[in-house]
């Protein structure tokens, strides 16, 4: 595994490589917006960690430009940890966000489970309902013919939707393939998600139906 982490703290950088390196992980450290986002569109990583509060611009600009030419994974590290801007992070393409201070430990979970999600869908079909096609195997998405691109949370999602047509699917179901656990009832994260969903296929949005209290329901045709 090799992470990019973008990061203005050194000593935090150091403390993070020593114990990566010890989990067999390689990390390459850059200490401000422009390098790291030069880093990341040039070299090939498996998960961008990303701080927000970077010299040059902020980690929230750096994910956006990043976005339109890459869906690496990004995990945002966080000591803006107000909900707006969790909320604007997701909203910007994130895959996740852990707050500072953070355990290392906690971190390398969370790398684990975005990894896991990029890479479980190998070898599978592809799937089509509503004028939405989607192929795990290499991750793309297609609407009325259309290229759709995706985050990896939102691939995940929108899977999830497609794959049960026709079925009402729980926010526990998304939540449980998104982060291994079920969705904490105060929880936006999921709601930025299908919204961005929906603003993506268009025409096609109306496909995703909110059932309140319930979850959501992709329509099969």
């Amino acid at each position: 595994m090799h992470l990019l982490l973008i990061e203005d703290d050194t000593e935090l950088c150091r403390l993070m490589e020593a114990y990566f390196a010890a989990q067999d992980v390689s990390v390459t450290s850059v200490h401000n917006g422009p390098g790291g986002l030069a880093l990341a569109l040039t070299a090939e990583f498996d998960l961008v960690l990303l701080d927000v509060m970077l010299p040059g611009f902020d980690g929230f600009s750096l994910l956006r430009q990043l976005r339109v030419a890459s869906e690496v994974p990004v995990i945002l590290l966080t000591a803006r940890t107000s909900h707006a801007d969790r909320i604007h992070g997701l909203e910007e393409g994130a895959d996740d966000y852990l707050p500072k201070p953070f355990a290392p430990d906690e971190l390398l979970a969370r790398i684990r489970a975005v990894l896991r999600r990029a890479r479980r869908s190998a070898q599978a079909p592809i799937f089509e309902a509503s004028g939405v096609k989607l192929c795990p195997t290499t991750r793309e998405a297609w609407c009325d013919g259309h290229t759709v691109e995706l985050t990896g949370a939102e691939f995940d999602i929108l899977e999830v939707l497609v794959r049960n047509a026709g079925r009402t699917v729980t926010r526990d179901e998304i939540a449980t393939t998104l982060y291994q656990r079920e969705a904490s009832p105060y929880e936006r994260s999921l709601d930025v998600h299908i919204s961005n969903l929906r603003k993506k296929l268009g025409s096609r949005r109306a496909a995703i139906r909110t059932l309140r209290g319930n979850g959501y329901f992709f329509a099969p045709a």
